[in-house]
This record gives structure tokens, sequence and C-alpha cells, in this order.
């Protein structure tokens, strides 16, 4: 017949934590974010890719006809461009792929505003 052990004693011991780290950087912000998308890898190409080609490789047309702009602008973009292509189809990490997105949109940014401004 089954009997029921009613000598083991349940342990209550709760572990506290505190939470109070402050040194959340952008950086650590970053990564937690990227890792999250990690499922995402191959939406985030094709958004890449997206961006890519409506926004920013007409940019040095419009920057180099409207504001004569010079023509690094347009060996900028395309740098830009192909490495996040290469990045991205040559199998790179999502944290890769999204830094050097983030960077493409600081730099095409940066460079309208010089440009416009």
């Amino acid at each position: 017949m089954a009997t029921l052990k009613t000598t083991v004693h349940a342990t209550w011991n709760v572990a506290t934590e505190n939470n109070t780290n402050q040194n959340t950087t952008l950086w650590t912000r970053f990564t937690a974010f990227a890792d999250a998308q990690k499922g995402k890898q191959v939406q985030w190409f094709f958004i890449i890719l997206v961006v890519h080609g409506v926004f920013f490789l007409p940019l040095p047309a419009t920057l180099m006809y409207y504001f004569d702009a010079p023509v690094i602008v347009l060996a900028v973009t395309m740098v830009s461009f192909f490495a996040n292509l290469i990045a991205t189809m040559g199998g790179a990490g999502i944290r890769t792929a999204l830094l050097f997105f983030a960077a493409s949109v600081t730099i095409h940014i940066l460079m309208a505003l010089v440009f416009i401004l």
C-alpha cells in the first residue's frame, strides 16, 4: 500500500531581489531590445531594405540637386546601404543588423541636416 510522506517540510524561503540597478545604459537597453527581436530577424531584414530603398537611396539625389551637396553624399549612402545589405544577408546577428541600421539612420539624418540647414 502506498503511503504519503508527511515529514517533508516545505521551504518558504523567499529570495528578496533588490532591482535598484541605476546603471541602465543606452547600450544595455539596446542589447536587451535586440535580443528580444531575435525571432523577428527576417522582418527586420525587410524593414531595413524598405527604409533604405524608400528614404535613404533618394536622399543623395535630392541633396545634390537641390542643395548642392558634394558627391561624397552618394558614396556614403551606397556604402551604408551595401553594409546593411551584406550584414543582413550574410547572416550577421540581430544586434549587428540593428546596430548597422541605427548607424545608417543617424548618418543620413545628420547628412540631411548639414546640407539642408
